[in-house]
């Protein structure tokens, strides 16, 4: 694990975004892209940096791949954990992420039917 790598991985905003979701727990593409309210293509290019810098880790199950927090480069540097779980939780941005996190889940929605564009679960949005 290079340090140099992990810090300009969390020179992003976005980026540190996604390591506060997933801090949560496990989530597939679709769900951060509309978790965060962003594309496919720009998702895939950060969660690509956060992986790169072995921040994440992925697997892909059928058509889909889900992320996770490494764990393993968190044991090397804990600095980087109390900095998610504190730090992050500061920012607006971070805790409306949460925010809608938990509305998501609460919703029972399914990541496929989000890839659908079926449903929407956050009330400050029309349903799609």
């Amino acid at each position: 694990m290079n340090l140099l790598n992990i810090m300009k991985a969390l020179g992003d905003e976005t980026r540190l975004r996604i390591l506060n979701l997933l801090n949560e727990g496990e989530l597939c593409v679709c769900e951060l892209e509309h978790l965060l309210d962003i594309n496919q293509s720009n998702a895939s290019r950060h969660l690509n940096k956060l992986t790169v810098a072995e921040l994440i880790v992925f697997e892909k199950r059928a058509l889909y791949v889900y992320y996770n927090i490494n764990k393993k480069v968190y044991d090397e540097f804990p600095l980087l954990l109390e900095l998610i779980n504190t730090e992050l939780k500061r920012l607006e941005k971070c805790r409306n992420d949460l925010e809608r996190l938990e509305a998501y889940k609460a919703s029972g929605i399914s990541c496929e039917e989000l890839k659908e564009g079926k449903l929407c679960f956050d009330n400050n949005k029309e349903e799609l």
